[in-house]
């Protein structure tokens, strides 16, 4: 097996590929080959590989873009605990060195006598998870491709007859990726308590040595970002609102450098406060999806494209990015103006926002067919129709609101006071939406909350059973609710970190009272906000904020309206937001107040059209807004005829003109680059070594300039 073993590896790692796939596609695809004891997971840009016998482990795990080996020592492929014992998936017994793995150790390696065993195993293409349709801009995204790995283990134990084990590894084209989930199929006669899945555990090599020093000193591993989707808290930021990943210390790992054996070298994937669920015979459990994107660089900027890579991959429809505003209405009249003001000015939507007078949760026929007749004369003008809808921040009552697990009261969650979600309301709630969409046949929705994934101690409420399995069949239900809508071509504007499970955009990341700041402060402030709130998420996938109409306070200097009087402002803060491929709510009753308005909002929408494809590509942040000197960032495609798109501002009283640098490595221009002044005054540069080039730009007084690459 040893000499099996060596050959096999060596002979896949000459397929690794050298060009940059954030670049250009590598020509090598995904696949899974199998050699006798021997199963590797290999694209060319990483490499995983499995012994089968005498039980099924990981033994390799390399990015083979730098040639960084991972994995320092074998582990389960999973946990689980399942009426209150813990049973190993997979993995082996007997390494004694957990610093490195030589490949003549594995033919002594043991089976646990408790763990489930592989029984087969299948190799399938990856499948479309979520059926979703798209009626908004892009029309035609490419699905992914690439291949998945199914693995099947049942128990030893004869206490766990009836417990199948499937464990996926999906591995993608063209990135360095890997999903992996699993599920739990009860093909018995009894019902079994799953009180928690770890469904990932890898022993990884340390990103650093410390003599002294405990795991939250230390730096983890920096080689592989995981990513997974039950993320919640509000943050408008996966790292904070992630629930499921876990740094631990490995103490098996007795050759470390850390005396107290305090290196956090051992990750483990599972939600904290999940599942706690009884699996009823004939029932299946889904596991968290955990993706694991190979990271080359420590450089923050690669990082962030690669991130957003790996959503544009999985998440396709995260790329849609409709036109749309935020209409705060009083009737219907004002809701088809709105419409008419759109389709004369080429927005594509309508979101009737919060305060507004529309009602999803009235399934009355007078209601639905009220929504009904304003969605049709919306579609009738090419427009889509949508509206928002509060769950969170709000009471329902003692019986349906989330029970604390401290007073046995309501109260206590993240707000406050908060529908349970597995209430009788709360299930109602989802249906009431689903049978909105259904009859009114809107396109959008805005779901302001649940954000913060509330446990729930009620032990009447239908739709959990108690505070264990609470938080788990609230998000369940939440992400079954998201999903339909997705299926039906609804975009879905949820502030928290859904994307992996349905939903299409989030805040870009402010805070709301700044909006009743001065316009002046609010231009800055928002080009801070776009550049911090896309490094590591798409423009598409965020949105900003324009308050045409007073909120959050503020005097007449914070307003738009009357929009005639504001012009200037109205177009750079629509410049700032459309040239950064970013949707910003428009909110208030109204797109344009005079014919000078309409021209004016017409104009700067033809503009974002035009250059549409570009502007909604990955962003490289050149200068941070900080009020003293220019800003500005840079859109970057290699696979456009249009390979740049520079923006540049000025937030000082004067005319500027300064020299700067113009990185245009990731535009995959390597020799010469066309800049075009406003898609004018065509001018060649030569493109340096660092793949640079140096512009002398003019930004007028308190303006902007912007620049075509070719």
């Amino acid at each position: 097996m040893k000499k099996i073993i060596l050959l096999v590896l060596i002979s896949i790692n000459l397929s690794a590929q050298n060009a940059d796939w954030l670049i250009s596609p590598i020509a090598e695809k995904a696949k899974i080959i199998v050699n006798d004891s021997l199963i590797v997971l290999d694209n060319g840009l990483l490499r995983r590989a499995f012994i089968i016998e005498p039980n099924f482990a990981c033994i390799d795990f390399k990015n083979l873009s730098n040639e960084q080996q991972l994995l320092r020592a074998i582990k389960p492929e999973a946990r689980i605990k399942i009426d209150g014992k813990e049973y190993n998936i997979g993995g082996l017994n007997g390494q004694k060195e957990n610093a490195y793995i030589q490949s003549e150790w594995l033919k002594n390696l043991k089976l646990g006598s408790s763990d489930f065993v592989i029984k087969k195993y299948t190799i399938s293409d990856i499948p479309k998870r979520i059926n979703w349709k798209s009626n908004t801009w892009p029309n035609k995204i490419d699905e992914p491709s690439g291949k998945m790995l199914t693995l099947t283990f049942e128990p030893q134990s004869a206490l766990l007859k009836g417990i199948v084990v499937n464990i996926n590894y999906e591995l993608y084209d063209n990135i360095p990726l890997i999903v992996k989930s699993l599920n739990i199929k009860n093909t018995g006669n009894k019902t079994f308590r799953i009180d928690r899945v770890v469904n990932e555990i890898l022993g990884l090599v340390e990103e650093e040595s410390a003599v002294v020093g405990s795991p939250e000193e230390m730096k983890k591993q920096h080689g592989i970002y995981i990513e997974t989707n039950y993320a919640f808290n509000n943050a408008m930021r996966y790292d904070i609102s992630d629930q499921t990943t876990h740094w631990k210390i490995d103490s098996s790992y007795t050759s470390q450098v850390n005396y107290n054996f305090q290196t956090p070298c051992l990750l483990e994937i599972y939600p904290e406060k999940a599942p706690g669920i009884d699996l009823k015979p004939n029932e299946v459990f889904n596991s968290v999806r955990t993706h694991e994107l190979l990271m080359d660089s420590y450089d923050r900027q690669r990082r962030g494209m690669m991130i957003k890579k790996m959503y544009r991959t999985v998440a396709p429809w995260t790329i849609q990015n409709p036109i749309f505003m935020h209409l705060v209405s009083k009737n219907d009249e004002e809701v088809k103006t709105a419409i008419n003001q759109c389709q004369n000015t080429g927005y594509e939507a309508v979101i009737l926002s919060f305060g507004s007078h529309l009602d999803m949760e009235n399934p009355s026929d007078e209601n639905i067919g009220r929504w009904k007749t304003l969605a049709d004369y919306a579609h009738s003008k090419g427009i889509l129709l949508g509206g928002y809808s509060l769950f969170s921040s709000r009471r329902i009552s003692d019986e349906h609101d989330v029970i604390s697990a401290k007073t046995g009261k309501p109260g206590g969650a993240f707000f406050g006071n908060a529908p349970c979600f597995g209430s009788q309301w709360g299930l109602d709630y989802s249906r009431k939406i689903k049978n909105f969409f259904e009859k009114t046949g809107f396109n959008i929705w805005e779901n302001d909350g649940p954000y913060p994934g509330d446990v729930c101690a009620s032990k009447v409420h239908p739709g959990h059973r108690d505070l264990e399995d609470s938080q788990w069949r609230q998000m369940e239900i939440q992400k079954d609710l998201y999903k339909w809508l997705n299926e039906k071509g609804v975009y879905i504007n949820a502030p928290d970190w859904y994307f992996l499970d349905g939903t299409h955009k989030i805040g870009i990341g402010y805070r709301e009272v700044n909006f009743s700041l001065s316009r002046e402060q609010q231009k800055i402030l928002n080009r801070q906000n776009i550049h911090d709130g896309t490094i590591e998420k798409t423009g598409a996938m965020s949105w900003g904020f324009v308050p045409l109409t007073r909120y959050q306070g503020g005097g007449p200097e914070a307003v738009l309206e009357p929009l005639e009087d504001h012009l200037e402002d109205y177009k750079q803060l629509m410049i700032q937001y459309y040239g950064a491929g970013v949707q910003a709510c428009y909110r208030g009753p109204r797109l344009y107040d005079t014919d000078k308005t309409k021209a004016t909002v017409s104009e700067t929408i033809a503009w974002y059209k035009k250059y549409r494809e570009i502007l909604n590509s990955d962003m490289i942040q050149i200068r941070r807004a900080d009020g003293r000197d220019w800003d500005g960032f840079l859109h970057v495609n290699p696979d456009l005829d249009q390979k740049g798109f520079l923006m540049v501002f000025n937030p000082t009283n004067e005319a500027i003109s300064r020299k700067i640098k113009v990185p245009l490595y990731y535009t995959g221009l390597t020799n010469g680059a066309v800049f075009k002044e406003k898609d004018t005054d065509e001018k060649i540069y030569n493109v340096n070594r660092n793949y640079d080039v140096e512009l002398m730009v003019t930004i007028p007084a308190n303006g902007y300039n912007w620049f075509l690459i070719e």
